[in-house]
């Protein structure tokens, strides 16, 4: 069986002069897969960096219980030294870890309609005063915040979150211009690959479609011109004048049809009627 590589690529080395150092634990079959003298000191090296038996344990590729089987054995008594000890370097690394993120905070990633856009600083308060507490009990009250603090621990809290908003406010603003400066070149670049286009349309254009296109302006205006819409003229806003009334004719009267006899018939606005 293959093992995989190591894992560990994450942690913050202990230096080597610090490792503890133990006489690897006698193995009846020395399996290039169990826990060899190599895989030991990786083992109590991980330990230590990482302060966390399941991480060194992932770190060489091997089981937890195997790790804890390992320790019960006879002649194990320096590599159970050796672990309290890496144990305790660990806690040390964690310590350390935690104190630098409450002094200098963690960066979060701003992120709007699934964007990253850049990053913020936050600070966490309550981490501070646990570590406040427990560096310096003797200043710092067990109750916590800031109704256990005296007057120089007061200051000393206003001082720091003071420095946090100045650094965070330099950020915000670093972070804004830079984002507004990725705008502007963003800008750019599309108005000048727009230009581009519209110059090669421009180039492709023959001469005969550029007199086409001028005549088809000229008429354009001329027409403008005549209906008073020209470049510099505005439509009438007055009302249209009314029309004069067209004349009505009366309608035609239907005369009546003559009768076709021999004999006339007279009526009474025919002349000479007696």
């Amino acid at each position: 069986m293959t093992r995989r590589t190591d894992l560990r690529t994450t942690r913050m080395p202990v230096l080597a002069s610090e490792l503890p150092t133990f006489t690897p634990v006698p193995r009846q079959c020395n399996r290039h897969d169990g826990w060899t003298e190599q895989r030991q000191r990786d083992f109590i090296e991980a330990l230590a960096d990482t302060g966390s038996v399941h991480a060194a344990c992932k770190a060489v590729n091997m089981s937890q219980p195997g790790a804890y089987q390992l320790r019960r054995q006879p002649g194990a008594e320096t590599f159970r030294a050796a672990w309290q000890a890496a144990l305790d370097l660990g806690v040390q690394v964690v310590e350390d870890v935690a104190m630098e993120r409450a002094l200098h905070g963690i960066e979060v990633p701003v992120i709007s309609h699934g964007k990253r856009y850049g990053s913020r600083r936050i600070y966490n308060d309550r981490l501070l005063m646990f570590i406040l507490r427990n560096r310096a009990p003797e200043r710092f009250a067990e109750g916590g915040g800031a109704k256990g603090l005296n007057a120089v621990g007061k200051m000393e809290l206003e001082r720091k979150k003071k420095e946090w908003r100045e650094e965070w406010e330099a950020e915000r603003s670093k972070v804004a211009a830079e984002a507004r400066a990725s705008y502007t070149r963003k800008f750019d670049a599309f108005r000048k690959s727009h230009e581009e286009k519209e110059a090669a349309k421009e180039a492709c254009l023959t001469e005969e479609t550029r007199q086409a296109f001028a005549h088809a302006e000229a008429l354009k205006a001329r027409d403008l011109a005549r209906a008073g819409l020209g470049p510099d003229q505005k439509a009438s806003t007055e009302e249209p004048k009314a029309l004069p009334p067209v004349p009505t004719r009366e309608p035609e009267r239907e005369e009546e049809p003559e009768v076709e006899t021999g004999t006339r018939i007279r009526r009474l606005k025919d002349e000479g009627w007696a």
